[in-house]
């Protein structure tokens, strides 16, 4: 993993704790220019730093970022892991105490969203990580904006070591796409992990709570985000998250098992798409079918051949280094 740490990064000096936002890009795309332009107007109104760490992107994401006064550090495409990056970034910002993960794909919904997550980790000490709410894009399918429906509620919570076992699997659900962390108390707990398929933001949830510490979901901290998956995507994806927690099985020892969420999920979007969309209903059918499959699969990877394990993977380049 690249070494090189970036030029300053201050938070600002009126802000009791110093932040900073970090974005991991690679060819950002046509939403880039609007991304830059929202985070940057709500970053600058609340004075955080913003640190984009761009995977050698082909297009003009690092060109427009330098545009927008973002501090921009490439790093080589090989050398990109989702957990490892994130850990790699955490610890060059030694001069932060609160550090936000915000993807390219997630926009700002309002200008105060990043100033709700900071203030709730400065008012509270037992807090180690705060994530917001996921809003569905305008395009999202009916399956998609109930999942994001379903996964962010309009109440905020929180997740202590002495409850989560009423959250079950839930319990260390935080978002890769939108989660401010207490620096030093995610490093103490140890980081981010280096060899999670996907989900190391709950892994890295399920560590601060395994360290004693508290999470927090904000619904009134909300960004844009959404993904109109295929059926060959949500059965890779579903894939992969069967092989995290087969791996990573002492966060399901901790937490308790996902087959109790999977079904509560399945029984909210059939009341969902009956009241929206009821011409969807079969389609979803098939599709938790496979996203079932996939997840049984996964969790049985240890018998499939490589190249079949290759192939069933959404995030191929996981089994490059971690066979």
């Amino acid at each position: 993993m690249v070494s090189r740490q970036p030029a300053s990064l201050h938070g600002a000096s009126t802000l009791p704790m110093r932040v900073c936002l970090c974005v991991p890009t690679l060819n950002a795309g046509k939403q880039w220019q609007a991304w830059l332009e929202r985070t940057r107007a709500a970053a600058q109104r609340h004075q955080i730093a913003i640190w984009v760490v761009d995977s050698t992107s082909t297009d003009e994401t690092p060109d427009l970022a330098r545009a927008a006064g973002c501090q921009v550090t490439q790093i080589d495409r090989r050398q990109f892991d989702h957990g490892g990056t994130r850990d790699w970034a955490l610890r060059q910002l030694q001069d932060c105490d609160i550090v936000i993960f915000l993807t390219q794909d997630a926009l700002l919904a309002d200008l105060d969203s990043l100033s709700r997550l900071v203030e709730i980790l400065e008012a509270d000490p037992q807090l180690g990580a705060v994530y917001g709410r996921q809003l569905p894009h305008q395009d999202a399918t009916p399956v998609a904006a109930h999942a994001r429906l379903f996964n962010y509620p309009s109440r905020s919570h929180r997740v202590t070591p002495e409850n989560m076992a009423d959250w079950g699997i839930k319990a260390a659900f935080l978002s890769n796409s939108f989660t401010a962390y207490r620096r030093q108390a995610l490093l103490d707990a140890g980081g981010f992990p280096g060899d999670a398929i996907l989900s190391e933001d709950m892994v890295a949830g399920a560590r601060l709570l395994g360290a004693g510490w508290h999470l927090a979901y904000c619904a009134e901290a909300q960004v844009y985000h959404s993904h109109n998956y295929s059926l060959r995507q949500e059965f890779k994806r579903y894939f992969d998250i069967g092989v995290l927690h087969r791996r990573q099985a002492w966060i399901l020892a901790m937490t308790g098992k996902a087959e109790g969420e999977g079904k509560r999920f399945v029984k909210s979007e059939l009341r969902y798409l009956i009241d929206q969309a009821p011409t969807a209903i079969p389609g979803a059918f098939v599709r938790n079918t496979l996203k079932y499959l996939g997840y049984w699969l996964g969790q049985r990877e240890a018998f499939l051949p490589m190249s079949v394990k290759y192939r069933l993977s959404m995030n191929r380049r996981y089994w490059l280094d971690n066979r």
